[in-house]
């Protein structure tokens, strides 16, 4: 699948970490996949959960790896280096503490910000030039970050965040479909819940 784009959303496999903040870009890869009816299956020798689909005549590999949040990189590089796709056509799908819930945005390029598996993708492709959606979790003013983030949305949070993966979901079909430019200047920012 040469010329392929690479979607990758990050998160912790099991039961335990299942609808967690820190699983917010394996949330909104099943939505897309949802969308398009891709299934996504265990590809071992990717150390992945894998599915291939098509947006607008664009072939798309997504891909939730299995490698737990802190090896993520792993699984985003083998893919990458199995289908020849160009780190310009890599786009990682990720929490972000220091974005409230509600919002999200993409960026080129930039550092992990601390986060640990945005530092794997970055270590095992040798480069920050990817392109990473951050999907806001915000923090809380007490208690550790870490039990925030591995902890799950409350229900007063369930329509926000259904929106907010609905607006990811727009915002990746728009990035492969129409550039990244684009995508990035009509949806980043705040997400306003649906109309009661």
């Amino acid at each position: 699948m040469q010329g392929a784009y690479l979607v990758a959303g990050l998160g912790n496999p099991g039961a335990a970490y299942a609808d967690t903040r820190h699983n917010a870009g394996f949330l909104a890869v099943d939505g897309l996949c949802r969308r398009i009816g891709c299934k996504l299956k265990p590809e071992r020798p990717f150390e992945s959960r894998c599915g291939r689909g098509n947006l607008a005549g664009q072939k798309v590999i997504f891909c939730q790896p299995q490698t737990f949040m802190n090896l993520s990189g792993r699984a985003v590089a083998k893919l990458a280096s199995f289908y020849k796709i160009d780190v310009g056509r890599i786009l990682i799908l990720a929490d972000d503490v220091d974005l409230k819930l509600g919002m999200i945005r993409m960026r080129l390029r930039g550092s992990s910000g601390g986060h640990k598996g945005l530092h794997s993708v970055e270590k095992e492709l040798g480069t920050d030039r990817y392109a990473r959606l951050k999907i806001g979790i915000g923090r809380r003013r007490q208690g550790s970050v870490h039990g925030h983030v591995l902890g799950r949305f409350e229900e007063s949070e369930r329509e926000l965040l259904a929106c907010v993966l609905e607006r990811a979901a727009d915002q990746v079909v728009a990035a492969v479909t129409e550039g990244f430019e684009a995508a990035m200047s009509r949806y980043n920012g705040l997400v306003a819940k649906m109309a009661d």
